[in-house]
């Protein structure tokens, strides 16, 4: 956390009683043991402090203010300077090996990363400020891109406005996708423009297919009565539907057919069966938003200041879910 320290005092941010890391405590504290808002918290530290902080008589007023005015690139400074650790981590501690698909994969493809957009819940109208808003209003968005081999997250993205659509996030994707990653694409992200500019930039991506998706078969490399494997070409020659050439892995399961995209042309680089089986595996984000969402019970903090409630709920969402995301521990695939 040295390096975040430092940046907090490039910022002009004096040392002061709540130092940046009591702050990153708090929240966390906040997080796993579910306290219900800034006086509670505020008795906690006073009675038996938390993690590595000691016992310290601190004022809810001073702590609410606190929380107001912390600026978030400290806690972005975390996330960054935490992952590479965690990830070193995982690679000297795990032993259990990859499920077959993921070992197969990645003789192929240097990365696999899961990609996803989650609007997080409606807040709680506990702060004076937040009185006024519509019943059920939604916290805002977040993107989150995950590494499908250790399950930690790669980056993440958070918009104010709860409507906005994953198609939103493609820009963020595209500065830190590299060549050679193969992306589990959640179908938010179905956008016929933005899968060609991976294709040109040598990323490959699996993703959905829409119901009545109008297509035409190219190639047939697979026909049978539970598996269809085929080059199609999707889009009507528009400029926002061009043309793409896909392949198209149908897998009956039961009575039910499951179909997939891939940019991968090639059943020999990515058989139909790994394709399928890897985009099951995407639902391990879908696990992460839960937890995040379970955990992420910041909406109900309370703040004595009418101004300003609505930026502690829009920061606390900021904040916390990378701090959170960097703390839920990577279970096994």
């Amino acid at each position: 956390m040295g390096c975040s320290q430092k940046y907090c005092r490039q910022l002009g941010l004096r040392d002061r009683i709540l130092t940046f890391p009591l702050m990153v405590a708090a929240v966390l504290t906040m997080l796993w043991r579910d306290v219900a808002g800034v006086r509670e918290l505020s008795r906690m530290l006073a009675r038996e402090g938390f993690l590595w902080c000691d016992r310290m008589k601190v004022s809810q007023q001073a702590l609410s203010k606190r929380f107001l005015t912390f600026p978030e690139e400290l806690f972005e400074q975390v996330f960054s300077e935490i992952l590479p650790l965690l990830e070193e981590k995982w690679h000297s501690r795990n032993s259990r090996p990859l499920p077959e698909s993921v070992q197969f994969t990645l003789t192929r493809f240097e990365k696999i990363w899961i990609a996803d957009g989650s609007t997080l819940e409606a807040l709680f109208k506990k702060l004076k400020s937040l009185e006024n808003v519509p019943k059920g209003q939604l916290a805002g968005k977040i993107g989150v891109v995950v590494d499908l081999m250790t399950r930690l997250p790669v980056e993440i993205w958070f918009k104010e406005n709860p409507k906005t659509n994953d198609t939103k996030f493609e820009e963020d994707l595209l500065k830190i996708v590299e060549a050679s990653t193969l992306l589990l694409l959640d179908r938010g992200f179905y956008h016929f423009n933005f899968w060609q500019r991976l294709i040109d930039r040598k990323i490959h991506f699996i993703t959905r297919l829409k119901k009545r998706a109008a297509i035409k078969v190219l190639e047939v490399f697979t026909e049978g009565h539970s598996l269809r494997d085929r080059r199609i070409r999707l889009g009507s020659g528009t400029q926002k539907t061009p043309y793409i050439t896909l392949r198209l892995v149908e897998v009956k399961s039961g009575k039910v057919w499951h179909s997939y995209l891939t940019s991968v042309l090639e059943p020999e680089i990515l058989p139909p069966y790994v394709v399928a089986d890897l985009y099951g595996k995407r639902w391990r984000i879908e696990e992460a938003f839960n937890t995040v969402k379970r955990l992420l019970g910041l909406t109900a903090l309370r703040a004595r200041q009418k101004a300003g409630g609505r930026r502690l709920s829009s920061n606390c969402a900021k904040n916390t879910v990378k701090v959170l995301a960097i703390s839920v521990p990577a279970k096994p695939i």
